[in-house]
């Protein structure tokens, strides 16, 4: 779809268009998907925060001024609102590990199988680790394929922070999987 395209689809939803509002949300649904994903490690979180987010878009597309491309606009409010789920869902994991054991909840665990499921979970688990920008910086940038400058644009800030918090966020993330190396050997 060319900018112009999507342009006349955007004044079409302005007008009123359901049906141009339904080609926006078939060209981006998926999309929208991965990046809830990448924040919310739940299915069912992230098909909510996609189509919470289509929602939100379609009730404030008359103050969509057209300065970004419609996805990039559509991603900030994906990322909003899948930090803001991962949030709920963070405050809800640290009620439940007070209720733990100590023994049950201490980082460091080593994996008990090396299986590829188990290390993705780990992956997963060490991804939401990181700060919140971090994480943001290191879904859109390599889970997602966005350019930095596109990462920069859905973040509102400069390319210079996004590259420096996708260095940290990495390094930490390679600091935090290193023993996966000589299990995986």
């Amino acid at each position: 779809m060319t900018a112009a395209d999507e342009q006349q689809l955007i004044l079409q939803v302005k007008e009123g268009s359901h049906d141009a509002f339904r080609i926006l949300v078939e060209r981006y649904m998926k999309h929208a998907y991965n990046i809830a994903y990448g924040f919310v490690n739940d299915h069912n979180d992230a098909e909510d925060v996609a189509q919470e987010s289509f929602v939100r878009a379609f009730q404030s597309i008359r103050s969509f001024r057209g300065d970004a491309r419609f996805g990039t606009w559509l991603y900030r409010i994906v990322t909003n609102l899948s930090l803001n789920r991962a949030r709920q869902k963070k405050q809800m994991a640290r009620r439940e590990i007070h209720s733990l054991d100590d023994a049950m909840i201490h980082r460091g665990n080593r994996l008990e199988q090396t299986g590829i499921h188990d290390v993705r979970m780990h992956i997963e688990r060490t991804l939401h680790e990181l700060s919140t920008l971090q994480r943001a910086v290191v879904i859109l940038r390599h889970l997602n394929g966005m350019s930095t400058k596109q990462v920069s644009a859905i973040l509102q800030c400069s390319e210079g922070t996004v590259k420096t918090h996708l260095h940290r966020g990495l390094k930490k993330m390679k600091s935090k999987m290193y023993f996966l190396k000589d299990e995986l050997a």
